[in-house]
């Protein structure tokens, strides 16, 4: 099965943004390419929360483009398989710990938004932290940061607020 196929599929069974999802759905009807990178009408990326459950904090990247705090994630490569795999990685690249595991359920929400480099139709997953994870910046980061979940609403804007509620009421 392809990414584009696994994306369709994840889509078909997310429950929820039933507006988004169906514009998610429609892109990638309309194009074939359109998980990829080059995709100039957008492109589904793919990200992951990462969450400390046991500290009851986040980890939120400093994004070097962007200049905002984030979670992990970005464009899907074509050894990622699966929209979860490509999260995952994300993560694991952006945050250096090993051993993180994506929440079951799947995604926990979508977000469209505008980049420098065209939409992202982001799926975005929570990925739990294993115990006593040690983080490591990354060459897309600024800095990399664990924020109690009180605190992430100072630092980071709406979006990220509302993955982290989606976070909470999924793990």
């Amino acid at each position: 099965m392809s990414l584009h196929d696994d994306a369709v599929l994840v889509l078909k069974d997310h429950q929820g943004q039933d507006e988004l999802r169906q514009v998610y759905l429609d892109h990638l009807a309309a194009h074939p390419d359109g998980m990829w990178k080059a995709c100039g009408a957008g492109h589904v990326t793919a990200s992951a929360l990462v969450v400390d459950p046991s500290r009851e904090r986040v980890l939120l990247t400093l994004h070097k483009k962007m200049r905002m705090w984030l979670q992990m994630g970005g464009h899907c490569e074509p050894g990622d398989g699966t929209l979860a795999r490509a999260a995952l990685r994300e993560a694991t690249e952006e945050s250096g710990i090993d051993g993180l595991a994506l929440a079951p359920g799947g995604p926990v929400r979508l977000d469209r938004h505008h980049t420098p480099c065209a939409w992202h139709l982001d799926v975005q997953y929570a990925a739990l932290a294993p115990a006593g994870a040690v983080e490591a910046i990354s060459d897309e980061s600024l800095d990399l940061r664990w924020f109690p979940y009180a605190e992430v609403s100072d630092v980071a804007d709406e979006s990220v607020v509302r993955l982290l509620e989606a976070t909470l009421a999924r793990v």
